[in-house]
């Protein structure tokens, strides 16, 4: 029997008072697993995201991480309990090494921090070359390598990424996805919103098509890179 991680149900989410952006979304993402989210811009997709790494209000429903409610817990206290986030923007910090970088990514355990450099270099061969570089002066594909790898350094059991492939040249984007694979294969669960629909089904084990804030379609991957409803509202219009 799977082992659910992170579930939400009934989930209602807002950024505004009296403005709700998640509409009674449900949602699961079992060990091991790698889930797929997109949808139309405005669906509410990155605001799953940051309800889940407590940085938009809860205001109805549950989330619950390995069967504990941690709503209301404050984004520190996540990592500490095994969740990754990886925005879409400004997601290094561009004044410091890479090395400097991955050393914040490990502050609140840095008795642990040659173990998990070992880790993320095994994942990100190239930026254990470059550690001494500073991060403002890579790439934007180069930049969401260290973003990965910053988060990876508290070892977390589930790993959230927000639009991972958002401004990257294609190369650059499938380098992202194989990245993510790769991490996924690690051991650690992930949830990855992204834009770049068709591409991010292919690698996802199951996927979720959120529209208005509400969980429209579900199903495995391949099944929904198939299916004729996702194919027309959403393929069509959501990356190639």
């Amino acid at each position: 029997m799977s082992e659910t991680v992170i579930e939400v149900k009934d989930l209602v989410a807002g950024y505004l008072p009296g403005v709700n952006i998640l509409n009674g979304t449900n949602f699961h993402a079992d060990k091991g697993e790698l889930i797929g989210i997109i949808g139309p811009n405005g669906a509410g997709k990155s605001t799953l995201l940051k309800a889940i790494f407590g940085l938009v209000k809860v205001r109805e429903g549950s989330i619950t991480l390995n069967g504990e409610s941690i709503v209301g817990l404050k984004s520190n206290q996540l990592v500490t309990k095994g969740v990754g986030f990886i925005p879409q923007n400004n997601n290094v910090f561009p004044s410091l090494t890479i090395e400097e970088n991955l050393q914040m990514g490990a502050f609140q355990e840095p008795e642990n921090y040659s173990e998990r450099l070992d880790f993320v270099i095994s994942i990100f061969e190239e930026l254990g070359k470059r550690l001494k570089q500073r991060a403002g002066s890579l790439s934007g594909g180069e930049r969401q390598m260290v973003a990965m790898s910053r988060a990876l350094m508290m070892d977390p059991t589930v790993l959230l990424l927000d639009e991972p492939s958002a401004g990257l040249s294609p190369v650059r984007q499938d380098e992202a996805f194989l990245r993510v694979s790769d991490i996924n294969k690690a051991g650690v669960t992930c949830i990855m919103v992204e834009q770049n629909a068709r591409r991010c089904l292919q690698i996802s084990d199951r996927a979720y098509v959120l529209d208005q804030g509400k969980d429209a379609v579900v199903g495995t991957g391949r099944e929904l890179l198939n299916d004729p409803q996702v194919i027309g509202l959403y393929l069509g219009t959501l990356g190639t």
